[in-house]
């Protein structure tokens, strides 16, 4: 399924508040004193090393925020496999616009792209198996849904989106209900019947009440993979099996292999490196 971008109303109060920052109180004052007000200019973005393009209509927004004559031209759209070296995208139009807002786009694409990269090598890590790669709540505040995204771009899925979208019961709920099998049947007689409820388990005892009770997916966390392969045979398909805890391309084939139909990993988006792209003009 082609990738969909973002509703241009979700992402440009992120991309005008990071240029407001960026622009303090008196705006780029090295720009504005060095490069003539009718000056243009053009360049490439280029990717430094290896990895998925994310985040290029935020660094197109940046520039027409900015200044609506900047010309935008994406010559690798996000989810594309890039090379060191390649040009992603080209800018072209006034100068002190484009200088003005090149750190701000080269944040957006850089921080897309590196959680786009991460995601996309878990992916690989884990095919031929039917597991798939997913994010958490572990975003950076008010960048959740362009970091979800960006999880997208390289080829995973995503996890709840919020507290509201899907019931799941961990382990602060279960003290609080006194037992997973209360804090299922008070959820279940809150939510609505389309909203799905997952429970987090520690062990396989738990496993066992949670599946008595008919929830739609459970979340095995910090199982070793002996106890996940006998949880995935206890749970037989009646649930959703989602695995988490301690998750690296290294290790995710093997908790692929015990046969989980998730894989939930959080530091894809609360730190994943960077992908490193740079603005090169052509002067």
């Amino acid at each position: 399924m082609p990738l969909a971008l973002l509703p241009q109303i979700i992402v440009e109060p992120l991309v005008r508040a990071a240029l407001i920052e960026d622009l303090g109180r008196a705006g780029d004052i090295t720009t504005d004193a060095i490069a003539p007000a009718d000056l243009a200019i053009a360049g490439a973005f280029v990717s430094r090393q290896a990895g998925v393009i994310a985040g290029l209509d935020l660094a197109r927004l940046a520039f027409t925020l900015m200044d609506p004559k900047t010309v935008f031209e994406i010559e690798r759209p996000d989810g594309a496999a890039v090379g060191a070296g390649e040009t992603v995208a080209r800018v072209s139009g006034p100068a002190r616009g484009i200088l003005g807002a090149e750190r701000v786009a080269l944040n957006f694409l850089s921080r897309l792209s590196g959680v786009a990269s991460a995601t996309a090598a878990l992916v690989a890590s884990v095919a031929g198996t039917k597991a798939r790669i997913v994010c958490t709540r572990k975003t950076t505040p008010t960048f959740r849904a362009i970091e979800k995204y960006a999880v997208r771009a390289g080829g995973g899925a995503n996890h709840r989106f919020g507290l509201d979208d899907a019931v799941l019961i961990k382990d602060n709920h279960v003290a609080v209900a006194g037992g997973i099998v209360p804090a299922i049947r008070r959820a279940k007689a809150y939510v609505g019947h389309l909203v799905k409820i997952e429970v987090e388990v520690d062990t396989l005892a738990q496993l066992d009440e949670a599946l008595a009770e008919g929830v739609d997916a459970v979340l095995l966390d910090n199982m070793d993979l002996d106890d996940l392969r006998r949880a995935v045979d206890r749970i037989a398909g009646r649930a959703i099996s989602e695995a988490s805890g301690r998750v690296t391309p290294q290790s995710a084939p093997a908790i692929a292999a015990t046969g989980v139909d998730l894989i939930s990993v959080g530091w894809l988006t609360h730190s994943a490196p960077i992908l490193d792209v740079g603005l090169d003009l052509a002067c």
